[in-house]
């Protein structure tokens, strides 16, 4: 039955294709148009639909720079419920800005975080409102082509490289495989911590980067639980049985991550971007009470995080404790200090002299 709806599909695949190869030869053409700005502009994104790790690495780069440059993130802010632009504040909440932006606003409050669908006119905003601002990030902005960044980073998921999916609906690319094209950076994201440099080189032949185009492979590092409330460490025993309840994209290596530190693991998966509800919270600790063991514990991710936030009313009245899991991004083959120097030398090309901005 799937082989035959897939065939039904490729059809519109091509076609959404086509569509997307015409947008993009727009843009190349100069026929729709692209803005500058004069300050560096460095995009993450990937040409899949999600679940490539993205958030991971703009968090790798706000460490690398926040220490020696004023940064700022601009998202779109994906299915938030309010809309145009909008720089985070001590009010802010997820359902302001978006689940992703929030993140970074709570673990970084020493940048700038904003938000705005149109992002060529969330720059100048944001520069209006920020005008000591020294670099932007642009979160999942690759296929947002009426911004011409400095620099772009594509990045691909391991387990289903660019090179072998196909556009949606019969796959999960948002257009052509060609679109790698407009890289400068190309990462393959969620690798294995053990790969071998034979199946590096395999897949650096596979990808074909451009001459312009520099290759890094990365890996997901999970890190120490901590309470979702108090931020305290939460310890737990190997007996102990999890309950991971999520609302992501691709929750299968947080979960065999959890089943190598854990004996018993369950999942209780939601929509990725998932707003809770407070029937939400009931299910989560009935499915929790539910499972075998004397020690359970709920264990959800740091995006799921910020949105359950919304709801510490109902947790606290419910006595319901979360464990939070973080996750960072590691590069393979000793290249941590390539990339580092690959970002901090676009930078320094396009970094403004002071008074000129």
């Amino acid at each position: 039955m799937l082989k035959y709806l897939n065939i039904l599909l490729y059809p519109f695949s091509l076609l959404y294709g086509l569509v997307m190869w015409l947008r993009n030869r727009f843009y190349d053409k100069g026929l729709l148009t692209a803005v500058e700005f004069d300050l560096p502009v460095i995009a993450a994104g990937n040409l899949s639909v999600g679940g490539t790790g993205k958030t991971p690495h703009v968090e790798y780069m706000i460490r690398l720079l926040k220490d020696h440059l004023k940064v700022a993130t601009l998202s779109r802010g994906y299915n938030r419920r309010t809309s145009g632009y909008i720089l985070a504040d001590e009010r802010s909440t997820a359902a302001d800005i978006g689940d992703e932006p929030m993140q970074f606003h709570d673990k970084f409050p020493d940048i700038k975080v904003c938000v705005g669908e149109e992002r060529m006119l969330a720059i100048p905003q944001l520069l209006g409102d920020e005008p000591d601002t020294q670099v932007v990030l642009l979160d999942d902005a690759f296929q947002h082509r009426s911004i011409k960044p400095g620099l772009n980073i594509m990045i691909t998921d391991y387990s289903r490289l660019f090179t072998r999916d196909h556009v949606v609906p019969f796959g999960r690319l948002r257009e052509g495989r060609q679109g790698y094209h407009r890289a400068d950076c190309i990462i393959v994201s969620k690798c294995p911590p053990a790969m071998s440099k034979e199946e590096k080189l395999a897949l650096e032949k596979e990808i074909k980067p451009l001459p312009h185009q520099r290759l890094f492979f990365t890996t997901l590092q999970y890190g120490a639980l901590s309470d979702m409330i108090t931020h305290h460490p939460v310890a737990l025993p190997k007996s102990a049985t999890v309950l991971l309840a999520c609302g992501i994209a691709r929750p299968e290596p947080l979960l065999e991550e959890l089943k190598r530190r854990y004996e018993q693991v369950y999942l209780l998966s939601f929509p990725d971007h998932y707003y809770y509800t407070e029937k939400d919270i009931l299910k989560i600790k009935k499915e929790c009470s539910d499972l075998p063991g004397t020690e359970k514990i709920v264990i959800t991710t740091e995006k799921d995080a910020v949105r359950l936030h919304l709801l510490k009313g109902m947790l606290a009245e419910q006595n319901l404790q979360i464990a939070v899991i973080p996750v960072e991004i590691a590069f393979l083959f000793g290249e941590a200090e390539l990339f580092n120097n690959f970002i901090f030398d676009y930078i320094g090309r396009h970094l403004p002299a002071p008074g000129q901005q």
